[in-house]
């Protein structure tokens, strides 16, 4: 498994929208289910910083997200593009793999 960590931080008044496009349901997820492998997201709210957000999307391995991001780079750009305005700050943390 991989784990792709992101943290954002989501402008004022605009936390309902962005936790519905990157909830476990959202535009994202939907996007991701795309492609083969991808296990699901998470997306989580610091409790001392309400508008800090750490969203973790899981895949089966790095094939499976590399080929998701060669198959779908115009849907995952032009996505990206509509959600711009939602975020103050994005920031890739790192893809981690799971141990056993």
């Amino acid at each position: 498994m991989i784990h792709v960590v992101w943290e954002f931080r989501v402008r004022e008044g605009m936390e309902p929208e962005f936790e519905r496009r990157y909830s476990s349901t959202g535009a994202w997820a939907r996007l991701f289910s795309r492609g083969e492998g991808y296990e699901g997201t998470e997306l989580m709210k610091d409790a001392a910083a309400p508008r800090r957000y750490v969203v973790i999307d899981t895949w089966r391995d790095a094939a499976c997200l590399a080929r998701f991001k060669q198959d779908c780079a115009a849907e995952y750009a032009r996505l990206d593009a509509e959600c711009e305005s939602l975020t103050e700050a994005e920031v890739l943390i790192g893809a981690f793999e799971a141990l056993p």
